[in-house]
């Protein structure tokens, strides 16, 4: 969920900026975390189809949380009423879910998930499309996604947070005449949902604090179609492409190591882009 607090309070250690550092046994419990969004995620993707609302996904995502013994976090996260965010088409981020629309063959839609689980946050987001979509909305969704690990591997121990935005930004630049939102990014996580640093998904690489084993971020780019500039609706969460074309979001929660990122809402941990990454995150931090 782009830079939004809850939490349990835990011990934990900081580093001179302030970014909390997780041990190996908290970034265990990160992981299992991060693994019921995962799933949630993995069931609402194969679940979305013509007909259904936002609504209906939304209750899916909850009883699957729930389910788990988790809780959604974004639900009365400063009064936001949903468990997921759900935004449609030119709907950049923060969409709430509803049944007054349904969807229809070649919509998108960007589906953003997070839970708490023994007080630590996951937080993941994913782009769908629905049915058959639009070759320019299936390359955005490409390109969105191939971004955001793009940034993730960014995620080295000695490598600045700018590098993330860098990265993203180069990315996406090489691909074409797509927008980015200035004024959204991803955060740090842990045991809160939204924590220091803001993470830019743009900028020059080189600057800021220096990546240290047991520093978690949420990595999360969106990327729009058209023009980067947006605008808030009046229900005041919903934020729109200010010239109605789509826009995609993706995101990971993820752990910096010796060994590179581990991506801890991805089923797989993300050894299918990082191999050399030990999944098992008792082993992957000191």
């Amino acid at each position: 969920m782009g830079q939004f607090r809850e939490g349990v309070r835990y011990v934990f250690k900081k580093n001179r900026h302030g970014i909390q550092i997780k041990s190996a046994e908290q970034l265990e419990k990160m992981r299992a975390a991060g693994l019921v969004v995962a799933r949630t995620l993995e069931l609402l993707r194969t679940s979305v189809r013509p007909g259904m609302t936002p609504l209906d996904l939304d209750a899916i995502a909850e009883e699957a949380i729930r389910g788990e013994g988790a809780i959604p976090s974004f639900k009365g996260y400063q009064g936001f009423p949903a468990t997921i965010c759900a935004s449609v088409n030119d709907e950049v981020v923060h969409g709430i879910p509803t049944d007054r629309r349904p969807l229809r063959e070649g919509d998108i839609i960007s589906i953003d998930c997070g839970a708490i689980l023994d007080g630590w946050h996951g937080d993941s987001a994913i782009t769908v499309g629905i049915g058959e979509v639009d070759p320019a909305l299936t390359e955005l969704m490409r390109v969105t996604e191939e971004a955001m690990w793009r940034g993730i591997a960014a995620l080295r121990v000695g490598g600045h947070l700018s590098d993330v935005g860098h990265q993203v930004e180069q990315y996406v630049r090489s691909q074409g005449r797509y927008g980015i939102p200035q004024e959204y990014g991803g955060h740090g996580i842990g045991t809160e949902m939204h924590m220091d640093p803001w993470v830019a998904n743009h900028g020059r690489p080189g600057r800021g604090p220096r990546f240290e084993v047991g520093m978690c971020f949420a990595i999360e780019p969106m990327v729009n179609l058209g023009t980067d500039r947006t605008k808030v609706l009046a229900d005041d969460w919903t934020v729109v492409t200010l010239d109605g074309r789509a826009s995609a979001h993706f995101e990971h929660s993820v752990a910096v190591t010796e060994n590179g990122p581990l991506v801890l809402t991805a089923l797989d941990g993300g050894a299918s882009r990082f191999p050399g990454v030990v999944v098992d995150a008792g082993e992957s931090a000191s």
